[in-house]
């Protein structure tokens, strides 16, 4: 079973078709869907893939567990990894609408046992998502949600249906259905070339439920940099490491939102643009610097160097970085007073 997205997590579905199903694996594709994971205790496998590279690599009987913002958008996302199984097919198991999904050459017989098993309805399905060169289609989206591109967001919707297309000239432009965010667009532009055909994008929040706390990990070890790129945190994150720096309003909410129940503390960099992608939950020892009037992007590039290889006591560093910036920034979130409180 390989599952997508923390909806089907939060939800305790997971573990409900577990117990019905009893697969013989359970591989969690997606960040958000790792966290929550990590914090239900499943015994589950980590792939830092999209759910159709983990399908691929996979021998039948394989399907897909997703638990949709939408009934709509389940079936939606399930077309559009359909599509990149060319000739395989796909069996979906949606929870948003109890739906089995059988799309294209799928083995029916094990869509049929997937139904009966769960008393979800079985269906037949033909994808109808086709890629253009140079242009994405975002559909499912809710008009007035975040839209993103490799984890920036680069605008908001305004219709039911995005798309963006690649230019010579910007990089990245909008195309229909979006209000862009020129500073997003900016910093895809940044990351250098960009294929939409393979981008992960996606509209909508990331997880409305609010991540679980664990004990305090290590006071003293390495400080990781994110730097507006939250959705690389699992693969930044080793053994060793006492806290992060994260540059950026809605990637020091994703981090503090992730490292919660790791009881890893965050350092955030923020100017003030945040587009509220997740709910706002940050460790004990964790604190959030707000630029007075400066960019995050140019303190966040100050500081980067600070961070380094070499092991530092989490709180002094901080401190450091802290008097270093003076009244450049001030203090916003402070959870390090919640735990003197507590002493």
């Amino acid at each position: 079973m390989v599952v997508h997205g923390p909806e089907i997590f939060d939800s305790g579905e997971v573990r409900w078709l577990i117990d019905r199903i009893k697969p013989s694996r359970t591989i969690v594709a997606g960040v958000m869907a790792r966290t929550a994971a990590e914090e239900s205790r499943i015994p589950v496998e980590f792939w830092c893939e999209p759910p159709s590279s983990v399908i691929s690599r996979i021998p039948d009987p394989v399907f897909l567990a997703n638990h949709g913002k939408t009934a709509e958008s389940g079936q939606i996302f399930g077309d559009i990894v359909a599509s990149r199984l060319p000739g395989r097919g796909l069996v979906q198991v949606e929870c948003s609408s109890r739906t089995v999904f059988v799309w294209g050459a799928a083995p029916r017989a094990l869509a049929s046992a997937l139904s009966h098993l769960t008393g979800f309805t079985l269906k037949e399905a033909a994808s109808t998502y086709r890629m253009v060169p140079g242009e994405r289609t975002i559909r499912g989206c809710i008009p007035g949600e975040p839209v993103y591109v490799n984890g920036l967001i680069i605008g908001r919707a305004t219709a039911d249906t995005v798309v963006l297309r690649t230019t010579d000239r910007y990089g990245i432009e909008p195309v229909s259905g979006i209000i862009p965010k020129v500073h997003g667009i900016e910093k895809i532009v940044r990351q250098g070339s960009l294929d939409l055909t393979t981008a992960w994008c996606k509209s909508g929040s990331i997880r409305s439920a609010l991540p679980k706390e664990g004990e305090r990990a290590v006071r003293t070890g390495r400080v990781i940099v994110i730097d507006h790129c939250g959705h690389e945190i699992y693969q930044r994150v080793k053994s060793g490491c006492c806290g992060i720096l994260s540059i950026g309003d809605d990637t020091t909410a994703v981090c503090g939102h992730i490292c919660a129940h790791r009881g890893i503390p965050v350092l955030g960099i923020v100017d003030g643009d945040r587009d509220t992608i997740v709910s706002e939950a940050f460790p004990s020892g964790s604190v959030v610097l707000h630029t007075v009037s400066e960019r995050d992007d140019d303190i966040g590039a100050e500081l980067a160097p600070m961070a380094g290889e070499h092991p530092v006591v989490w709180d002094e560093w901080v401190d450091l970085v802290i008097g270093t910036l003076g009244d450049r920034v001030r203090v916003v979130v402070d959870t390090r007073v919640k735990r003197d409180a507590v002493r």
